[in-house]
C-alpha cells in the first residue's frame, strides 16, 4: 500500500515538472518572439542594422544636419532595435560600430563600416522628416523594413520646382539690397542677376564642376549683371546693388553648423566646415573683384 502510494506520489511530481518544462519552453519561446525584431521572421542581426544607420546617417549629413543631431538620432535608432552604436564622422567618411550588447559587459556582436558621405545641398525638410523617422523608430516599435519603406518615401520626395526656386531666390536677393538702402532700380538689377546667377549655378553643379569653380563663376556673372547699373548710372545705389548681387551665394547654413559643431565639442568637424564655408566666401569675393577689374569700378 505504502509502495503505490510512494509511486502515485513520483508519478505524479513527474507530470508536474513535464508541465513546468513545458510552461519554461512556452514561456522562452515567446521571450524570443518578442525579442526577435520583425524584419521578416528572422531576428534583427547588426549587419542588418549597420547597413539601415549607415545610410540613415550620410542622407542626414549630406542634407545639412549638424554633427550633434546625426549623432542622437543614430543612437535613438540603434537603443530602439536593443543595440549601442558609436559614432566617429569626418569631413569626408563616416565611421560607425553597431554593438549587440550581453551579459558581463562583453559584446555578444559587432559590426564596424566605413562610408563616405556624398555632398548634398541643404535640405531642411528631409531633415525634419529624417528626425521625425528616428523618434517613430524609438517611440512606436517599428520594425526595421518598415523604418526602410519610411526612409525611402522621405528620399523620394522631390525638391522645390527649379523654376520657382529660382524665382524665390532673386526675390530674397533683391529684399536684401532694400534692406541695405538700395533703390527701385537696384533692386531690380539685383533681382536679374541673382536669378541668372542662381540658374548658373544650378547648371554648373548638374554637370558636376568643382564648387568653389562654381561660386568663382556664378559670382562673376551675378555682378557683371548688376555693374551695368554703376557703368550706366542707372537709379541712385547701384553700388550698393552690384554689392548685394552676390549674397545670395553666402553658404550660411555650413557657417551655423560649423559654430554649433564647434559649440558641441565636435571640433574637428566644426572646423572642418568653417575652412570649406571661407573658402567659397574668397571664392566669391574673387569673382566680384574680376567684375571690378573688368568694368572699372573703384569701390562698393
Amino acid at each position: 500500500m505504502g509502495l503505490q502510494n510512494g509511486q502515485g506520489g513520483l508519478n505524479t511530481l513527474s507530470a508536474l515538472m513535464a508541465d513546468s518544462t513545458d510552461a519554461g519552453e512556452a514561456k522562452a519561446s515567446i521571450e524570443k518572439a518578442d525579442a526577435a525584431c520583425v524584419t521578416g521572421h528572422n531576428v534583427l542581426t547588426a549587419k542588418e542594422l549597420i547597413e539601415f544607420i549607415q545610410v540613415y546617417a550620410s542622407t542626414l549629413l549630406a542634407a545639412g544636419g549638424q554633427t550633434s543631431r546625426v549623432d542622437r538620432t543614430a543612437c535613438r535608432i540603434a537603443r530602439a532595435y536593443g543595440f549601442e552604436v558609436e559614432l566617429a564622422i569626418f569631413p569626408k567618411h563616416l565611421m560607425l560600430s553597431v554593438i549587440k550588447p550581453a551579459e558581463g559587459g562583453i559584446p555578444a556582436e559587432r559590426r564596424t563600416a566605413v562610408s563616405s558621405i556624398v555632398s548634398g545641398a541643404p535640405n531642411f525638410q528631409r531633415v525634419a522628416a529624417l528626425n521625425a523617422l528616428s523618434w517613430s523608430i524609438a517611440d512606436e516599435n517599428l520594425s526595421l523594413a518598415k523604418a526602410r519603406e519610411h526612409f525611402s518615401a522621405i528620399c523620394a520626395v522631390p525638391t522645390l520646382n527649379p523654376v520657382l526656386l529660382r524665382f524665390l531666390v532673386a526675390c530674397a536677393n533683391a529684399a536684401f539690397c532694400g534692406l541695405f538702402n538700395g533703390d527701385a532700380v537696384a533692386m531690380g538689377l539685383v533681382f536679374c542677376a541673382t536669378f541668372l546667377g542662381f540658374y548658373l549655378r544650378q547648371k554648373l553643379l548638374h554637370w558636376g564642376l568643382d564648387l568653389k569653380v562654381t561660386f568663382f563663376l556664378c559670382s562673376f556673372a551675378a555682378s557683371l549683371v548688376a555693374s551695368l547699373g554703376v557703368l550706366l548710372h542707372l537709379g541712385n545705389t547701384p553700388q550698393t546693388g552690384m554689392a548685394a548681387s552676390v549674397l545670395f551665394l553666402i553658404p550660411g547654413i555650413p557657417l551655423i553648423n560649423a559654430m554649433l559643431d564647434i559649440l558641441d565639442g565636435h571640433v574637428l568637424m566644426g572646423v572642418s566646415r568653417l575652412i570649406q564655408a571661407s573658402t567659397l566666401i574668397i571664392c566669391i569675393a574673387l569673382g566680384l573683384a574680376t567684375t571690378m577689374l573688368l568694368m572699372g569700378v573703384d569701390s562698393l
